[in-house]
């Protein structure tokens, strides 16, 4: 499994983070025409100031090559909106090769040939500070006819962020479909996600259709997730802010952990947004089709992620995990559906208290858990305690224990202490 992965959404025709960034250096471009490089400070930026709403600054050295293609190189470069304290943009070298008509144009043709980014680092909540106070009108992009490629770049979103982006864009013009590659690791508190895609879009504009493919893989200290996905989604940008309409994503993915290693296969399906540093997905379809210790389920609820990772489910369990603990009669032999709750506020790994609540022929079940210790238990049961890590509470109107039958049972559970999640 490649250690690199799915990024997150770009959006609307003037809304791509890396093609505004190809669009400030074809502006660069135009007002650029017949200038010296001694005079970009002065002449050109203030073009594209007064067209972006932008201030510019460029702290290296610049070049402009005429031979062959004319070529601007610009370095340590900085674009923030005026009085922001974050810039939206910053970049250490931004290469725009073009052809002469384009110079010649003065502005009025937008080909280019090439746009290279060095190590850009985009941070979305001062991109869509920047996004309200521009006109609706859409943006014209440039065609690219030797495309975009961005290396090591940076995507920041508040308490997370994609690392090590790099994407590479064969051509790309704005009326056509688009194919890229794109790889990096998305990061929030112990929690990573490399990954590697393959990308194509319908067109880049509002409502067009995503479609990736590659492999992705999700680790938190003491498990993984590596999965073999494909994704698809509308884009869309709006007053709720950034993100995928319709998305779908299926996976053939294993849990790894310790001793374990199960396949298991992963469906998702709902609405994704980002705005103001929240993630959320919402509302959300969840699909699992496990084996032994890997539930088979249904669920429907919302997912969200900004300073912890929020999660509520309301589901039905196809059957018993095998490897779970063995339910006492007349449970273990109902072929009674078995829905659950399922609630989690915590860190983004799992590690924190998680709260559950299961049913089957008026037996109620609740408990409250961290994952990791279930895990543990899981797996070294057979030499340990018999009794899960969870603090929780059965109550069922008969139960066979030992040959006992038993009737109006309570039964306690209790552990360490856990806090639990939306109760």
């Amino acid at each position: 499994m490649s250690d690199a992965a799915p990024a997150s959404p770009a959006v609307r025709r003037r809304r791509w983070p890396f093609v505004l960034a190809a669009v400030v250096v074809v502006l660069l471009a135009m007002a650029y025409w017949g200038s010296r490089p001694s005079r970009v400070a002065t002449a050109v930026l203030s073009r594209v100031e007064a067209a972006l709403g932008l201030e510019i600054t460029v702290g290296g050295a610049s070049e402009y090559r005429l031979r062959d293609r004319p070529t601007l190189v610009l370095r340590e470069v900085e674009v923030r909106q005026p009085g922001a304290a974050t810039p939206l943009l910053q970049a250490k070298r931004i290469l725009l090769s073009l052809p002469w008509s384009t110079l010649r144009a003065r502005g009025a043709e937008r080909v280019v040939h090439r746009v290279e980014l060095d190590g850009p680092r985009f941070d979305l909540a001062a991109y869509q500070a920047w996004k309200a106070t521009r006109p609706t009108a859409p943006t014209r992009l440039p065609t690219l006819t030797d495309g975009l490629q961005v290396a090591d770049g940076r995507i920041l979103g508040g308490n997370w962020s994609i690392e090590h982006v790099d994407l590479d864009v064969p051509s790309f013009h704005p009326d056509r479909p688009v194919a890229a590659e794109v790889s990096g690791r998305y990061v929030s508190g112990r929690v990573a996600v490399p990954f590697a895609f393959r990308a194509a879009l319908t067109r880049p504009s509002r409502g067009a259709g995503l479609g990736l493919v590659g492999g992705v893989e999700v680790q938190a200290g003491t498990w993984r997730l590596p999965m073999a996905a494909i994704a698809s989604g509308r884009l869309h940008e709006g007053d709720d802010g950034l993100g995928l309409d319709r998305l779908r994503y299926a996976a053939d993915a294993r849990y790894v952990g310790g001793s374990v290693d199960e396949p298991f296969a992963l469906g998702l399906a709902g609405r994704l947004r980002y705005r103001d540093g929240r993630l959320q997905l919402a509302p959300l379809g969840v699909g699992i089709g496990g084996t032994t210790l890997v539930p088979s389920l249904h669920a429907g609820g919302r997912l969200l992620l900004d300073d912890e990772l929020a999660m509520a489910l309301e589901g039905t369990l196809a059957q018993w995990p095998r490897a779970w603990p063995a339910l006492p009669e007349p449970l273990g032999s109902s072929v009674s559906p078995l829905p659950f709750e399922l609630q989690y506020r915590g860190a983004p790994d799992l590690s924190g208290g998680t709260a559950l609540r299961l049913e089957r022929d008026g037996t109620h079940f609740d408990a409250a858990f961290r994952l990791p210790a279930v895990l543990e238990w899981l797996e070294s049961r057979t030499s340990g305690t018999p009794l899960p890590p969870l603090r929780g509470k059965l109550v069922a109107p008969r139960l066979e224990i030992a040959g006992a039958q038993l009737h109006g049972v309570e039964i306690e559970f209790e552990d360490e202490p856990v806090t639990e999640s939306g109760r």
